[in-house]
């Protein structure tokens, strides 16, 4: 099928979290025959940073962000069997959505995928007028990065047809154990934007640990904590291009994962890091939120805390045998349930069902 996806960026993770998963799903999805087309926006300097070439799987079209040039790939989704529009593009979000669910055919697929359910799910609570809550019902499908039953129902209750999380997930041909690199050596290592609904937990689990243990060093990557009051032990390094990931990875004793605030509140939305660090062999500890069970086993597959002094007692009992240990049984999970192969498959299943209920449908 021809498939015109609507992101924020496939080529930069800059300011961009998302990046590493369009890639994983949308690769899986072109190797299994489906023509990928992926419309970005010019914005936020994100073509200045890019950390990957345009792939071969997929045609990348880089649009300016401007109403003339908006209209133009708007248009563009009339050539296409699946029309998706994901959230948190960055520039004219709620006219494209309208714009690419107008355009497109009458027999394609209609998408939104949601990749910040939770934030999402909260702007539009209390707005029955807003251009997402008018779009649901005319939508095939909503699919989200991840959320859990408390998503699935939040969206059906808005008169969604269809809520399916199609979670991250794990890309080997990308994220794989490499050598460790001094620049990235650590005892514990952090990566993450600065976020308004992230600052005060990175707070609470990453510098307060810091504080904790003032013997030990942590490294914070990232881009906005340059002018962040740190402890002296925290060594902030900026912005780390998806180049770098796996060296970010290997090279700390261990690596923590911090949810945002509306993710862990909610639960079932392990994030991209999780199994980007799990897939080099990472020893990974994470903040607790419902639904980790589902995806790695506490204690064998994962380390869980629940404030900073839990980040503190867990680091300085952690052994680099342990640590390697936990790694080593996190990444043989991670390869067994939680790849983009996987996800890709269930993508790809139920597409080509609604195209065979479509089709006997009209045969009838």
């Amino acid at each position: 099928m021809k498939i015109a996806f609507y992101g924020s960026s496939l080529l930069s993770s800059y300011w961009n979290g998302a990046a590493t998963y369009y890639r994983g799903l949308l690769r899986d999805l072109a190797l299994r025959g489906h023509e990928i087309t992926f419309y970005e926006p010019d914005i936020f300097d994100r073509q200045q940073h890019r950390d990957m070439d345009p792939p071969d799987w997929a045609r990348v079209v880089v649009y300016e962000a401007d109403e003339l040039s908006l209209r133009g790939v708007i248009g563009r989704a009339a050539e296409a069997d699946v029309v998706v529009k994901a959230s948190g593009v960055g520039a004219y979000d709620e006219e494209l959505l309208a714009g690419v669910m107008h355009a497109a055919r009458a027999d394609a697929i209609r998408i939104f995928w949601d990749v910040d359910a939770p934030a999402t799910l909260s702007e539009i609570s209390g707005a029955p007028d807003h251009p997402l809550r008018r779009a649901l019902p005319d939508l095939d499908f909503v699919l989200t990065y991840g959320g859990g039953p408390p998503v699935i129902g939040a969206y059906l209750g808005y008169g969604a047809r269809s809520c399916v999380p199609i979670y991250n997930a794990l890309d080997p041909a990308t994220h794989f154990p490499v050598p460790r690199e001094k620049r990235f050596a650590a005892d514990l290592a952090f990566l993450g934007n600065r976020l308004p609904d992230r600052e005060t937990r990175v707070e609470t689990f990453f510098l307060d640990a810091g504080w904790r243990l003032p013997g030990r060093d942590f490294l914070l990557g990232g881009n906005g904590w340059h002018d962040k009051h740190l402890p002296p032990n925290m060594r902030e390094i900026g912005h780390v291009g998806t180049r770098d990931h796996n060296a970010f990875n290997c090279s700390p004793l261990a690596v923590l994962n911090i949810a945002r605030d509306s993710m862990a509140t909610t639960g079932w939305s392990p994030a991209t890091r999780v199994f980007e660090a799990c897939g080099v062999g990472a020893c990974l500890i994470t903040d607790a939120w419902t639904g980790l069970d589902m995806f790695l086993r506490e204690g064998e597959e994962v380390l869980v805390a629940r404030d900073g002094q839990d980040v503190a007692e867990q680091l300085a009992a952690l052994t680099p045998m342990r640590a390697r240990a936990i790694g080593g049984a996190a990444l043989r999970r991670v390869l067994a349930d939680h790849t983009y192969a996987i996800r890709g498959a269930q993508v790809d299943a139920f597409l080509r069902a609604h195209v065979r209920r479509a089709f006997a449908g009209r045969a009838a």
